[in-house]
């Protein structure tokens, strides 16, 4: 779907021996990868029927299921877990989640004031090696 240089695509349950951009069975969702952050859109229920029927998604579609945390819903529902601890397991990956997205912008507003505070003057660590050896001295 989209259009030139602006690609969206459609997540959808195929059988296996149809071609890859041929016929499908359902679209269960959408990806649009041009946003920062990507989107990802997914019928939940649908997915998981189609799991419970023996799909096997692909590489592709899994990972993006992992952002969204459905595969760790499906992988705690096909062991058996209570619905209670489903959603409480779901909460903790959110919240870890949340403050690893969060993470990478801390670091880079440090690197950026690194940065700002390193120019024109030496990094400490060389200047503090520089005065610890003693010059050579010529006879």
């Amino acid at each position: 779907m989209g259009r030139k240089k602006v690609p969206i695509y459609k997540i959808v349950a195929a059988d296996a021996r149809s071609p890859r951009d041929g016929r499908f069975i359902e679209a269960i969702g959408m990806y649009n990868p041009i946003p920062n952050p990507p989107t990802v859109e997914f019928k939940e229920d649908r997915v998981y029927d189609w799991l419970g029927k023996g799909a096997q998604p692909t590489d592709t579609v899994r990972s993006l299921l992992q952002r969204k945390g459905i595969w760790l819903r499906w992988s705690l529902m096909r062991r058996g877990v209570s619905a209670e601890k489903i959603n409480e397991e779901y909460v903790k990956w959110q919240a870890a989640r949340a403050q690893r997205d969060a993470a990478p912008k801390a670091r880079r507003k440090a690197s950026a004031k690194k940065k700002k505070g390193a120019k024109g003057a030496p990094p400490a660590e060389d200047a503090a090696a520089a005065a610890s050896v003693p010059e050579e001295t010529n006879p």
